[in-house]
């Protein structure tokens, strides 16, 4: 199986999922193109890393809107669920306070067209994807269960998708918002070392 979805257009679903509280029948992330999309995948609500992870995206949420970002979740619990866990208090492991979408991917489809359904235990891993404006999958990472995600981490993503697409210029290794890019030639990266 193929793991790698970079430079295709990423896989479309519609499916129900939770938005502010209410359950939208037909979401689809193709109502955000125009926009950069973060969807990412965990493996259930009512866990442990993964309301961790929730929060930390919701906590930076207003960067990336800054950023014309969209933040999608994903697990394949069902649109019940999340209401139930949104409604639950962050002190007693809910995601009370959580606004952006949360996709329900009960039948598995979702995960399994991402590629990253763990088909033994019937949930997905930590799946990131980071989709341009025109839909187009430019980053995946998928981490094993017990390994959290940096948040911080997809901000500096999206800053070096945009500063490149803006631009032009490449982003070397642990390139920020600010720092010196360059030229992708070989006298671009002469003049990055010097």
């Amino acid at each position: 199986m193929n793991h790698l979805l970079i430079g295709k257009t990423a896989p479309h679903f519609t499916a129900k999922a939770v938005v502010k509280g209410k359950i939208v029948d037909e979401f689809s992330l193709r109502d955000f193109l125009g926009k950069y999309v973060v969807f990412f995948f965990y493996p259930l609500d009512f866990t442990f890393v993964c309301p961790t992870e929730l929060h930390a995206f919701q906590e930076k949420l207003s960067e990336f809107e800054q950023r014309n970002t969209q933040v999608v979740a994903c697990s394949i619990d069902s649109w019940f669920t999340h209401c139930a866990w949104l409604n639950t208090p962050k002190i007693k492991g809910g995601i009370e306070g959580v606004e952006y979408p949360i996709v329900s991917d009960l039948n598995k489809n979702i995960s399994r067209n991402y590629q990253v359904l763990k088909e033994d235990e019937g949930i997905a891993y930590r799946g990131l994807f980071l989709i341009d404006k025109q839909g187009i999958v430019r980053h995946q990472l998928i981490n094993d269960l017990p390994l959290g995600r940096s948040v911080e981490e997809v901000l500096r993503l999206v800053d070096a998708l945009s500063y490149f697409e803006k631009n032009g210029e490449v982003c070397p290794a642990n390139w920020k918002l600010g720092a010196k890019s360059m030229k992708p030639t070989q006298e671009g990266l002469v003049n990055y070392f010097k």
